[in-house]
C-alpha cells in the first residue's frame, strides 16, 4: 500500500491530525498565522458571489442522464442481464422466458412473505415469490431494441419478430406494473400471467426443515369489471393478492399482502389498479417523483463506464427502498432463486445502504426506519434473561428483523444489530436530525450494547474481555475477543457517550460505557496485523473484512494517527494475499480502506477487479450482481467506494477530493451530503481543485481539508470574509451559521461553474448494447 503521491496524499506523519482534529491547535506551516483565530487573504471589497449550476433545467437532467442509460440490442436471457423497474416495494426485472420464444416480466414485491416463525429465516418468514407475466408475441423474436431511462425510470424500446413488430413501455410506481404495447405489421398483444408457488426460493439449495408443510394452492376469480386476481393463503396468516386488467393496449398489475389478515390484501391489490386510472396519468406522477429525485446531488467524472454505473446504483437503491418500507433483503424487491430469501444483518444491510448518505438521499432510508419500529422485536431476539435491558437481532431475518440473537460464549454471531445501527448513526450524522437519535439511536444501541456489558469478564490482566463469537463468515471461531465485536463494543461505548452529551441525558451506564472503553482488551494482532479474534489468525482466505470493521467503516482505527498506518497496510496486504474466498465486496471494500490512506490508484485498481469479467465474480450485465443467488449489497457498496474517493467526513473532518485516482483530472461535485449536514460542492480541473463550497443545514462545527495551495480566499455567501482558524497541513476551521454558505478557493475567483465533465474514459453502455 502506497500513498498517492500529488496534491492528493495522505497528510505526513509529521502532522497529521487527531481523528476529529480537535484539541490544541497544531504547528501552524510557515507563512500562516498561527493558534488565533484569523481572517483569510481576501480580495478587495464584498463581492458577493454564486453558483453557476448548468444542472437546474429538466432538459439538463435528461440529457446528462441518457448518456448514462443501459441499453439492450439482443434479449436478455437472464435476470442479471435484463431491465429492472421498481419503486421501493413492486419490483419487475425483464427477460427471455426459459425454454421460449416470449418475453418475461417478473412480479415480486418486497413485503410478501411466509409468516411462520418456527421454520427460521430461510422459510418459516423468508421472502416468497409472487409470479411472472410474459408477453408472447405470434412470431419468432428476431431483435430488441430498447432503453431503460434513468431519469423517467422507464423501459422503452420495440420486440422485433418474424410477424412484425412490439412497441412498449413499462414502469413501476405506487405498487403498480403499467406496461403498453403496440403491435405492428402481423403481430398482436398477448399477456400471460403465471402465478408461482408460494414456497421458498431457498428450495434451489436445501429441502425444507422438518414439519414444514407447503403452502395452501392459489385460487383466481374475475371481478364484474374484467379485472383478475390470484389469491394466495398462507399457512400462517395473511394472503397475497395479484390484480391486473388490461385496457386497450395498457397491461395494469398490482400486488398486495397482508397479515394477519387473510382479506386485505385483495382490497389493496384492486385499490391500487383504480388509482393508477392509465398509463399515462401513472407516468405523469411517476416522472414528478424521479425528475425530482436526481437533482438533489450531482457527480460527474471522466471514465464513462463507471460513471453510468454509479448513476445506475443511484436508480437502483431508489426502485429498491423506501424509507417507511421494508428493507431490502438480498435481492431488493426483485425476488429469484436464491439461498439467502432475507434481510442479511452481518454485511449485506449496512452495504446496502451506505450511498445514500453521501448522495443526499435520506428519504431511501428503511433501515432506519425499520429499527425504530421493531424495537420491540429488537428485545424479543434475546434470550429471556437478558429481556429487561438488552436487544439484539440473528444473523438473517424477515423484513421485521424476526431472528433470534446467540449468546457469546457459544460462538454464535452477536454484532450485527450494532453494526446496523451504526448505520443509522450514519443517517443522524448526516442530517444532524435529534429526532432519529433520540428515538432510535440511543436507545436501541443502548440495549444493544446492554447485551454485550452481560459478558465481558475480566482477565488475570485487568482487561475485560469477551467469551467466544464468531467473526462473520470465517469459518474458524476464536476463542474469545473477537475483533468484530471489540470494534462493535468500542464504537458503541463511544457514540453513546456522546449521544448521551448531545441529548442532555444523565444515563446511569455512563461509568460503565467509560469503563469498558477503558478496560477493554486490546485488539488481537499477529505480525500480519489484525487477527479474527484471540489465538486465532487470518490464515484462510475470507471474503469479509469482518476482522478490520476498525479500520473500516468504523475508523476507529484510521489513517490520521500514525501510530496505525503500519498495521493497516499489513493487514489490508495478508487480507487480500489469500485468494481463494474473494467475492465483489472483497473488492469495495479494499478500495474505500486505499481511499481512506489517500491512495486513489490503488483504491481504483481495486475497484476495477470488481468491474473485470475475468474475475470470477464480476459485476453483470445490468449492474447487478449474483453469487449463489442475487447479492444487491456489492454494486450498491461500490458506488460507496467512488464516495470514499471524491469526499470523505469521518472523524468530524470534511475531505474534499481526498482519493482521486491520478487518471481523473476533472471531477465536478454538487451538493454531496457530509456528516455534520454539509451540502458540499466541488470542482476539481486539471489534477487540481478549483473551489470548494460549502452550505450548513445544522450550524454544526466545520472542519475542512481541502487539499488547496497559496494563500486561501474563504468568503460567506454575501462576500464578506469568513472567520476561519488554521490548523495547518490544509486543514481549516470555518465560521459557518446555519443556513449560510462558504466559498473556498486559492488565487484568482474561478468560474464558479457546476457541470458535467468531459468524458477521457469513453466505455460501452450497460445492458447488452
Amino acid at each position: 500500500m502506497t500513498s498517492h503521491s500529488g496534491k492528493h496524499s495522505p497528510l505526513p506523519r509529521r502532522a497529521v491530525l487527531g481523528t476529529a482534529l480537535g484539541g490544541a491547535a497544531t504547528a501552524a506551516l510557515p507563512g500562516t498565522a498561527h493558534a488565533e483565530p484569523s481572517l483569510p487573504s481576501t480580495e478587495s471589497g464584498r463581492r458577493p458571489w454564486r453558483l453557476r449550476d448548468t444542472m437546474t433545467a429538466d432538459h439538463a437532467w435528461a440529457g446528462f442522464l441518457r448518456d448514462q442509460d443501459l441499453l439492450w440490442t439482443r434479449l436478455p436471457a437472464l435476470w442479471h442481464e435484463g431491465p429492472f423497474l421498481g419503486d421501493g416495494l413492486l419490483g419487475s426485472m425483464v427477460y427471455r422466458e426459459p425454454g421460449a420464444d416470449r418475453i418475461r416480466f417478473t412480479v415480486q414485491h418486497g413485503r410478501v412473505q411466509d409468516h411462520r416463525p418456527e421454520f427460521g429465516s430461510g422459510w418459516g418468514t423468508c421472502r416468497l415469490p409472487v409470479g411472472h407475466l410474459t408477453l408472447e408475441p405470434v412470431g419468432a423474436i428476431t431483435a430488441v431494441d430498447w432503453r431503460l431511462s434513468l431519469w423517467n425510470a422507464e423501459l422503452t424500446g420495440t420486440v422485433t419478430t418474424t410477424a412484425g413488430t412490439l412497441a412498449l413501455a413499462a414502469l413501476v410506481h405506487d405498487e403498480v406494473l403499467a406496461v403498453r404495447v403496440r403491435a405492428g405489421g402481423g403481430e398482436r398483444v398477448a399477456w400471460t400471467f403465471h402465478p408461482e408457488d408460494a414456497v421458498s426460493p431457498r428450495r434451489i439449495s436445501e429441502a425444507p426443515p422438518a414439519g414444514y408443510t407447503a403452502n395452501p394452492p392459489w385460487t383466481a376469480r374475475t371481478a364484474a369489471d374484467g379485472t383478475e386476481q390470484v389469491l394466495q393463503p398462507l399457512s400462517g396468516g395473511g394472503q397475497t393478492a395479484t390484480a391486473y386488467r388490461r385496457a386497450g393496449d395498457t397491461l395494469l398489475l398490482s400486488v398486495g399482502h397482508s397479515a394477519p389478515s387473510d382479506t386485505a390484501a385483495e382490497t389493496d391489490s384492486l385499490r391500487n389498479l383504480r388509482r393508477a386510472t392509465s398509463y399515462d396519468a401513472l407516468r405523469r406522477r411517476h416522472t414528478r417523483w424521479w425528475h425530482a429525485f436526481y437533482p438533489k446531488s450531482f457527480v460527474s467524472f471522466p471514465d464513462q463506464r463507471l460513471q453510468s454505473f454509479h448513476w445506475i446504483q443511484l436508480y437502483k437503491v431508489a426502485s429498491a427502498s423506501r424509507a417507511g418500507g421494508p428493507v431490502m433483503t438480498t435481492s431488493g424487491p426483485w425476488l429469484e432463486p436464491t439461498p439467502w430469501p432475507a434481510v442479511w444483518w452481518n454485511l449485506n444491510v449496512q452495504l446496502e445502504y451506505w450511498l445514500i448518505h453521501g448522495s443526499n438521499h435520506l428519504e431511501l432510508d428503511a433501515l432506519a426506519t425499520t429499527l425504530r419500529q421493531n424495537q420491540e422485536q429488537l428485545i424479543a431476539n434475546v434470550p429471556a434473561a437478558y429481556r429487561a435491558d438488552s436487544s439484539g437481532v440473528g444473523r438473517s431475518s424477515d423484513m421485521f428483523a424476526d431472528r433470534e440473537v446467540g449468546r457469546p460464549g457459544t460462538g454464535a454471531e452477536t454484532g450485527d444489530l450494532t453494526w446496523a445501527l451504526h448505520n443509522v448513526w450514519l443517517s443522524y450524522r448526516h442530517s444532524m436530525d435529534e429526532a432519529l437519535l433520540r428515538d432510535t439511536v440511543f436507545p436501541v444501541l443502548r440495549r444493544a450494547i446492554n447485551y454485550y456489558l452481560h459478558f465481558l469478564t475480566p482477565g488475570s490482566d485487568g482487561r475485560l474481555h469477551l467469551p467466544s463469537t464468531l467473526s462473520p463468515e470465517y469459518p474458524v471461531v476464536p476463542p474469545q475477543d473477537t475483533n468484530y465485536d471489540l470494534a462493535l463494543i468500542r464504537w458503541g461505548c463511544q457514540t453513546l457517550l456522546e449521544s448521551a452529551e448531545l441529548l442532555g441525558v444523565d444515563d446511569e451506564s455512563i461509568p460503565r460505557w467509560q469503563e469498558v472503553l477503558a478496560r477493554l482488551t486490546p485488539y488481537p494482532v499477529d505480525d500480519n496485523g489484525f487477527m479474527i479474534g484471540a489465538d486465532t489468525p487470518y490464515a484462510q482466505s475470507h471474503r469479509h473484512y469482518s476482522h478490520l470493521l476498525m479500520v473500516y467503516p468504523l475508523y476507529l482505527v484510521n489513517w490520521d494517527q500514525p501510530g496505525s498506518r503500519e498495521l493497516i497496510e499489513k493487514s489490508v496486504v495478508r487480507w487480500h494475499a489469500l485468494t481463494g474466498a474473494h467475492r465483489g465486496y472483497s473488492y469495495t471494500g479494499a478500495a474505500s480502506i486505499h481511499a481512506m490512506t489517500g491512495d486513489g490508484d490503488t483504491a481504483i485498481a481495486y475497484l476495477r477487479k470488481f468491474f473485470d469479467p475475468t474475475t470470477r465474480y464480476p459485476c453483470r450485465a445490468n449492474t447487478h450482481y449474483t453469487e449463489a443467488g442475487p447479492v444487491i449489497e456489492t454494486p450498491l457498496s461500490a458506488s460507496q467506494s467512488l464516495h470514499d474517493m471524491f469526499c470523505q467526513s469521518w472523524g468530524g473532518v470534511i475531505r474534499v477530493f481526498p482519493a482521486v485516482p491520478s487518471d481523473w483530472a476533472d471531477v465536478t461535485l454538487h451538493d454531496f451530503r457530509t456528516q455534520g449536514a454539509f451540502l458540499v460542492s466541488a470542482v476539481r480541473e486539471a489534477g487540481a481543485t478549483r473551489f470548494i463550497r460549502i452550505r450548513s443545514l445544522a450550524g454544526e462545527p466545520l472542519k475542512l481539508r481541502h487539499g488547496l495551495t497559496g494563500a486561501l480566499t474563504v468568503l460567506l455567501d454575501d462576500g464578506t470574509p469568513a472567520r476561519t482558524h488554521d490548523l495547518g497541513d490544509g486543514a481549516l476551521v470555518i465560521d459557518l451559521p446555519r443556513g449560510r454558505e462558504v466559498l473556498v478557493h486559492s488565487g484568482a475567483r474561478p468560474d464558479l461553474v457546476i457541470a458535467p465533465v468531459a468524458v477521457s474514459e469513453p466505455g460501452a453502455a450497460w445492458g447488452l448494447p
